[in-house]
């Protein structure tokens, strides 16, 4: 699907989720059920049908670092900037994670076919599994254990990762699995993956919340700012630093463009850590992020 009918395709759908939600035609948890079937079913057959495909490259050890080095930058730059404006506790715990954390699986694996073709989607599972989700159940937990109330431990850790379904499939894809698979198995993954982009924009629509308390405005200026223009700058910068080229580079600067991680928004309500701030950098990062993906398009292009 070309760029602009796909953003046009997650736009319809964003609308049609928020007119159903709206208007009470579906349960309050539906889209806590579509976002269970894309976890469950349509995430893991994106990663086994991408991830055999994979072949030991240098490069890959710079794309894993990528994630890893936008954390730190993004959490130095963080933590700065809630001292001078002078975020509560709990906003700068909300901004530590959706800065650094963007929608990688949900969005990311749906978006990056249509921006950089099929061949790059390999490489946004590399990203997410290795630097998202990682970063989600290390330095994510930590922080919900810094500003919250619950203390994780090393064993938590642990059962979270291990427990993933998607790094359950890497696992599997990366071990098991062949290159190619025959068409009896091929087209079924297809179909199961291709669910993920009319899904995950349909339950966006239904959770989209694009209300903030007038003390958050600051907070979520400064978010937005950071997650869709600052961090993907820095991005393309370090690419360029650590040599990365063609659909490695796409995938790194298209996976650290996706707007904040509605699992790391979710989990920050549920530990009451400014759950208004998470759920607005959600929403806001979602619509803003229909014009900021085509404008990085657009600027990968220009940089050949």
């Amino acid at each position: 699907m070309p760029v602009l009918a796909s953003f046009a395709f997650i736009f319809a759908m964003l609308v049609v989720g928020r007119l159903l939600a709206w208007r009470r035609v579906v349960p309050d948890d539906a889209p806590a059920a579509l976002n269970l079937v894309v976890l469950y079913v349509c995430l893991p057959a994106a990663v086994l049908l991408h991830a055999p495909r994979l072949q030991f490259e240098r490069a890959l050890l710079s794309l894993v670092a990528l994630p890893w080095l936008i954390l730190v930058a993004s959490a130095a730059t963080t933590l700065a900037m809630a001292r001078v404006l002078r975020f509560d506790r709990a906003s700068t715990a909300a901004l530590l994670l959706l800065v650094a954390l963007g929608n990688t699986s949900f969005l990311g694996f749906a978006l990056v076919p249509a921006l950089a073709g099929e061949a790059a989607l390999r490489y946004a599972v590399v990203y997410d599994q290795f630097g998202s989700f990682l970063i989600l159940s290390t330095f994510g937990l930590v922080v919900l254990g810094l500003y919250g109330v619950e203390r994780p431990t090393p064993g938590a850790i642990a059962r979270r990762i291990l427990a993933f379904p998607p790094f359950i499939a890497l696992l599997v894809a990366l071990l098991l699995m062949p290159p190619a698979y025959p068409d009896a198995i091929a087209r079924p993954l297809e179909l199961l993956a291709d669910s993920l982009l009319p899904l995950v924009a349909l339950a966006s629509g239904m959770q989209l919340q694009l209300r903030i308390p007038r003390h958050h405005v600051g907070a979520l200026a400064y978010g937005l700012l950071a997650k869709l223009v600052l961090m993907p700058l820095l991005a393309l910068a370090l690419c360029g630093l650590l040599g990365l080229h063609g659909d490695v580079r796409a995938a790194a600067l298209y996976e650290t463009a996706m707007p904040p991680m509605i699992t790391a928004g979710a989990l920050l309500s549920l530990a009451g850590l400014a759950p208004e701030l998470a759920a607005a950098m959600v929403g806001f990062g979602i619509v803003l992020s229909m014009a900021t993906l085509p404008l990085w398009h657009w600027v990968l292009a220009q940089a050949g």
